[in-house]
């Protein structure tokens, strides 16, 4: 897995106006200029918010991307949750020790 190049491309992504136009033009351009694996680059192409928090993607970087996407930020959290119920627990990164990613704000344990 190449969570870094992973996390990369969501970072030029939410800061770059050109990168956001060769993503909706061109998404398959734009995964190529990055060492991603197939998983990853299919996460992408997909928008899946689950396998990428599972797959380690830091949730700063992620909610930005699913703003990007027009994900509200309660559908985002389900989507993190759902991506664990699927795929597994977080596999790498900082959510790898917090329980897995199962758990989230008190905000969302009361909801």
């Amino acid at each position: 897995m190449s969570l870094y190049q992973l996390q990369k491309f969501l970072y030029v992504l939410n800061r770059d106006e050109a990168a956001q136009r060769k993503y909706h033009s061109d998404i398959d351009a734009f995964i190529g200029e990055f060492d991603l694996t197939d998983e990853e680059a299919n996460a992408l192409r997909e928008g899946d918010i689950g396998l990428l928090y599972v797959l380690g993607v830091n949730g700063q970087i992620l909610m930005h991307y699913a703003a990007l996407l027009g994900i509200e930020w309660f559908d985002y959290l389900d989507m993190m949750r759902e991506g664990i119920e699927k795929h597994g627990p977080v596999r790498a990164g900082v959510y790898t020790m917090t329980g897995g990613g199962a758990s989230f704000t008190e905000e969302e344990k009361n909801r």
